[in-house]
């Protein structure tokens, strides 16, 4: 599956009193990704545990952190989804602050999450339809 990229602003809201975004808020840029990743391929959230029966959670989470974000940066989030098993992915995540041409990376992740069952929470076969490339990403990388 190819990389996916989003595009996002650093917020007063998401750093401390010194302008440096808060360790946490870098979780969130990274889930908005996988949302986003999951939107650009035409499903949402609520779509997927509604007629899918779906939902997903993470298992596990790995993050270096390499240098900081500060207010009003604008960062990029990567999300490259790999099938690890029958019911779960790893996204190979980076975050990078873009000023122009010039990229630096400020974060990596790797994080599993697993599909659940939205009446059990059991999990679940990883739907087939999740996993296909949409004609939109072929060539991309």
């Amino acid at each position: 599956m190819s990389r996916f990229l989003w595009p996002v602003r650093v917020y007063w809201e998401d750093t401390d009193g010194g302008g440096i975004v808060y360790y946490a808020n870098y979780l969130r840029f990274l889930e908005r990704a996988r949302t986003e990743w999951l939107r650009q391929r035409g499903f949402s959230q609520q779509r997927l545990q509604r007629e899918a029966g779906i939902l997903f959670t993470v298992v596990s989470l790995e993050i270096e952190y390499r240098a900081p974000a500060r207010l009003d940066d604008e960062l990029e989030i990567s999300c490259q989804p790999e099938p690890l098993g029958p019911a779960s992915l790893r996204f190979a995540q980076a975050i990078y602050r873009v000023a122009g041409a010039e990229r630096a990376l400020l974060a990596e992740a790797g994080v599993r999450v697993a599909c659940l069952d939205a009446g059990t929470l059991r999990p679940r076969r990883l739907p087939a339809f999740l996993l296909e490339i949409p004609a939109a990403e072929v060539g991309e990388a």
